[in-house]
């Protein structure tokens, strides 16, 4: 989940959600650009108490539908923080992660952290509880042995999960055209998330001897293939095979791989909770 599902998503549920705040376009349109990460939390949070305070401005419906909509964010939101910390935690007791990887790591993990307070932010600013008490098993029941402390296994769940999030971004991000100043905020946001996926990708690439690497892992997908050496991910990779766009076979001018590997293919809310869903206790 991502900033830009969660603002469409808002303003699906009350049309006037970007109308109760005189500043919305400037803070979306800088949003990702000008920001600085930790200023992030606190200016939309900002923005949501504005919309949704004890303002009169947000109907109880819509107030409602709306925290419904971030908890089950911020539930997605905490999964993937949750992740990170959780091997960033074991690596400092017993070190997994190679050093020149390490930087690379924690910096995804405060993204991800980022997202979580953000969630918070604006579920405390609309008047709501966030969603507590969560735990995770990122073994999903023991498919995925050693998540967060195995190198090879953590980098395998890591590019899941990161591809899963570009392709749920992706199921969303037509929508926004309505709309240039969350368009250009989506765009943004969703550069930085493909750049996570991007960046776990080349690792695996790079990680040599990995015997859960299978075939060539790009920086992108290609065909519906996963790189990961088990079935038990495939889910998050099936439809990406596709080649028709816009009712354009494209795999008639250039390769199949190739034109499978030009666009990421949208996941539908029901199947990404279907693929996240092993690892919620």
């Amino acid at each position: 989940m991502n900033f830009a599902s969660i603002l469409k998503m808002m303003s699906e549920q009350d049309s006037e959600f970007f109308e109760k705040t005189s500043q919305r376009r400037s803070l979306l349109k800088d949003f990702g650009k000008k920001i600085a990460l930790t200023a992030v939390p606190f200016a939309l949070g900002s923005l949501f108490t504005k919309a949704y305070g004890q303002n009169g401005r947000g109907s109880a419906r819509s107030t409602d539908s709306i925290l419904e909509v971030l908890n089950f964010a911020l539930t997605l939101e905490y999964l993937e923080r949750d992740f990170y910390k959780q091997a960033l935690d074991n690596n400092a007791g017993m070190p997994f992660i190679p050093a020149a990887q390490l930087a690379g790591i924690q910096s995804i993990y405060q993204h991800e952290a980022a997202h979580v307070s953000f969630l918070v932010a604006a579920i405390q600013g609309a008047g709501g509880t966030p969603v507590s008490g969560l735990t995770f098993d990122f073994t999903a029941g023991g498919a995925f042995p050693g998540a967060t402390s195995s190198y090879n296994m953590f980098l395998a769940v890591a590019q899941t999960f990161e591809d899963t999030g570009v392709r749920a971004y992706k199921g969303r991000a037509g929508e926004l055209m309505g709309d240039n100043a969350v368009l250009t905020a989506a765009l943004n946001i969703h550069s930085v998330e493909a750049r996570h996926a991007s960046h776990i990708r080349m690792v695996r690439k790079n990680n040599t001897g990995d015997p859960l690497v299978a075939g060539n892992p790009k920086p992108w997908i290609t065909g519906n293939a996963s790189n990961v050496g088990t079935t038990a991910v495939q889910a998050s990779y099936n439809g990406e095979e596709i080649t028709q766009q816009a009712g354009v076979n494209i795999a008639g001018f250039v390769s199949g791989d190739a034109a499978s590997e030009s666009f990421d293919e949208p996941l539908t809310k029901d199947q990404v909770l279907a693929i996240v869903d092993p690892f919620i206790n």
